[in-house]
């Protein structure tokens, strides 16, 4: 869909309504009988079908429709282009088109939103402040492109994860079609660019007013960005970074001011963590159907969800804060969906390590594997204290997957101020283990294998959470995947192990508040299984998909998702698929710096 100026007060209701409609859609179909069953499907009536069923059902069709948009051969992919973008192509679209051919890439247009959604709100600056703007005084981790040439000529000892050397490697691979150009990453784990609803919106009402594609017999096919060009002391731009706070938990009153007018999020303010309760939800999360999420978008969307605001390390308190008012070509592997960052793919997908790039087993076959859920983490998300931890992330979902903890606060025998969440409402998940009316603890206990291997306390040595939590050894990834489920939950910002446990032969469980390059190439219950970002739906989904005591359960489900999962990671999140978002990102950003940008483009196809 192409980013109109009026897409962001409206995004809320808009995509609301598309759920409604398309879920009613997939309900006509499944109620009538209509819609295509797979094989593991059971032949039951479908208004006792569970929620998960009609989801995945939706989902099949979603997927059968994005393979259908598939592009072979480069002016068809220029013809959905400007279908699309209603701009022609950048200049060297052929070439990349040919390399996309040559790697047998998936070419989607759609695949390509992300880029745009970045990078429109700059067609507002003139070239000559994106120049300037490149050129941040405090910048710190900078690749500049010169004469095909790309160079790390900015970094400090603060780059403790390497990130700057990966992605000088994917550019350094790129360096042959690209122009001059200055690349500025964000090496915090952290969001930084927040710009007002009031003023994002402007510049995309300005990109949208100026959208052209002139004739074909005007354009210009070279990039003219100057080379070389020094700035000189008073060309560079000061993006006035406010670091104040620095540990307060002041993130939110910030991030809200980009959320759009009619947000949920706007009528809350930040909590007092060592008070105020954590605001697990009592029903249905918003933008799910039946409990289970529906909407992938909005249901990780903190304006829509100002709960978030009492059950996500990011909120309550970051390990760093420095952020900008000011629009900045800032390039960072995840953030926000409030935030301004030009997302790449993160340097952990780009890692041959373990952690991140899973090894070289991807696991045994499903049937071969371990009816179990594991997670193996660090007590990360932000910086926990003892008087804030029962409102992280990572320590809840630990708490929740805890079979003596859950029996505890299942009985009502734990410390109000050491749980980090509620049991959810029966009558809103049926389980089965409350059908024979046993243990929701035991059952836990029964298939879990979770743990942090560090709890980050803060001060460092502090002892306020260890009577909650029993540390446990690190686990290989190999010896993850043995186990047929694996939970995805953020850290102080996205995961760096999703592509990973997408790649394995297990079933990912994810949640995540953070946008990724990816995210328009996966499908929810088709390549993996969503969750809310309260965990509220944890235990309907573990029901689904393994029953209580053999019974119930829907393994074969599981087993396609995982399936589909790996074999789709294998065709679109490759290195080469990296290499070829990124390429396309930097060409687009190109031409927003050129000095002739209107008139750039490729129209071969069209002379």
């Amino acid at each position: 869909m192409t980013i109109l100026p009026t897409i962001r007060p409206r995004i809320g209701n808009v995509l609301a309504l598309a759920t409604f409609i398309t879920l009613a859609i997939a309900s006509f179909y499944v109620y009538t009988g209509k819609s295509t069953q797979d094989a593991w499907i059971p032949t039951i009536p479908s208004w006792k079908r569970h929620p998960i069923q009609k989801l995945i059902i939706l989902a099949q069709a979603r997927k059968r429709e994005v393979l259908g948009q598939e592009s072979h051969h480069v002016d068809e992919a220029a013809i959905k282009y400007r279908r699309r973008r209603h701009r022609h192509p950048p200049p060297g679209f052929h070439v990349w088109f040919s390399y996309a051919q040559d790697k047998n890439a998936v070419v989607v247009e759609e695949f390509f939103d992300r880029i745009y959604h970045d990078l429109n709100p700059f067609w507002a600056l003139s070239p000559q402040e994106m120049r300037k703007r490149s050129n941040e005084v405090n910048w710190d981790h900078v690749v500049t492109v010169r004469d095909h040439q790309a160079n790390i000529t900015k970094t400090n000892s603060h780059d403790a994860m390497n990130r700057m050397s990966h992605w000088h490697g994917l550019i350094k691979e790129l360096e042959a079609f690209l122009p001059d150009m200055t690349i500025a990453f964000n090496h915090m784990d952290e969001t930084r660019v927040l710009i007002p609803y009031d003023k994002i919106n402007d510049m995309m009402r300005v990109e949208a007013q100026n959208r052209t594609m002139p004739a074909a017999e005007v354009v210009i096919s070279d990039f003219s960005v100057p080379k070389n060009e020094t700035p000189e002391a008073d060309q560079f731009f000061d993006a006035q970074w406010n670091s104040d706070g620095i540990g307060a938990n002041q993130y939110w009153d910030l991030a809200k001011l980009a959320c759009p007018p009619g947000s949920p999020a706007l009528s809350f303010s930040s909590i007092d963590a060592s008070h105020d309760p954590a605001d697990m939800p009592t029903g249905f999360p918003h933008h799910s159907f039946s409990g289970y999420v529906s909407n992938w978008t909005l249901s990780k969307d903190p304006c829509q969800h100002p709960a978030l605001r009492s059950l996500h390390g990011t909120f309550i308190e970051s390990i760093s804060k420095s952020t900008s008012k000011h629009l900045l070509p800032f390039f960072g592997g995840s953030k926000l969906p409030m935030n301004n960052e030009i997302l790449i793919p993160p340097a952990m997908y780009l890692s041959t390590e373990e952690l991140y790039a899973g090894g070289r087993s991807t696991g045994p076959a499903w049937d071969k594997k371990f009816d179990r859920l594991v997670w193996r983490g660090v007590a990360s998300g932000g910086r926990n204290k003892e008087d804030n931890w029962t409102h992280f992330h990572r320590h809840r979902l630990l708490q929740m997957l805890n079979g003596s903890t859950v029996d505890s606060v299942e009985r009502g025998r734990f410390l109000k101020n050491a749980t980090s969440f509620s049991i959810p409402n029966f009558k809103k998940y049926p389980l089965g283990v409350h059908d024979k009316n046993e243990s929701l603890g035991a059952w836990v206990a029964s298939f879990t294998d979770v743990g942090f291997t560090n709890l980050w306390p803060f001060p460092n040595g502090a002892n306020y959470s260890k009577p909650y939590f029993q540390l446990q050894q690190p686990l290989p990834m190999s010896t993850q995947y043995k186990s047929k489920y694996l939970i995805d939950v953020d850290g102080n910002s996205f995961s760096g192990r999703f592509r990973a446990f997408l790649r394995s032969t297990s079933l990912p469980i994810k949640s995540t508040i953070y946008a990724e390059w990816h995210d328009s190439r996966l499908i929810p219950w088709v390549h993996f299984v969503p969750m809310d970002n309260s965990y509220v739906d944890l235990y309907g989904i573990l029901d689904f998909f393994m029953g209580y005591k053999g019974a119930g359960g829907h393994d074969e489900a599981a087993k396609v998702i995982a399936a589909e999962g790996r074999e789709w990671a294998e065709r679109v999140l490759r290195r080469e698929d990296m290499a070829l978002y990124t390429w396309r990102l930097l060409l687009e950003y190109a031409r927003i710096c050129d000095d002739n940008r209107d008139l750039l483009g490729w129209v071969d196809d069209l002379l």
